[in-house]
């Protein structure tokens, strides 16, 4: 998700589907929350890697 997301819709539909209302205060500080951790993440993940980089270990038991 790019700092372009709609937070506001995000949160709603969230909210729906895992049945956790929430008051106007706490969907504000989300939205707030959510744009800073979009913020940090931002330049990670305009971070190249080369095609033959796995992007994540596989747990094998």
């Amino acid at each position: 998700m790019t700092s372009s997301t709609d937070w506001a819709l995000y949160i709603a539909q969230m909210e729906q589907i895992l049945g956790v209302p929430l008051d106007e205060q706490r969907r504000a500080e989300l939205q707030v929350q959510f744009s800073r951790i979009a913020g940090m993440a931002e330049p990670l993940m305009a971070f190249p890697l080369d095609e033959r980089v796995e992007v994540a270990g596989v747990y094998k038991a």
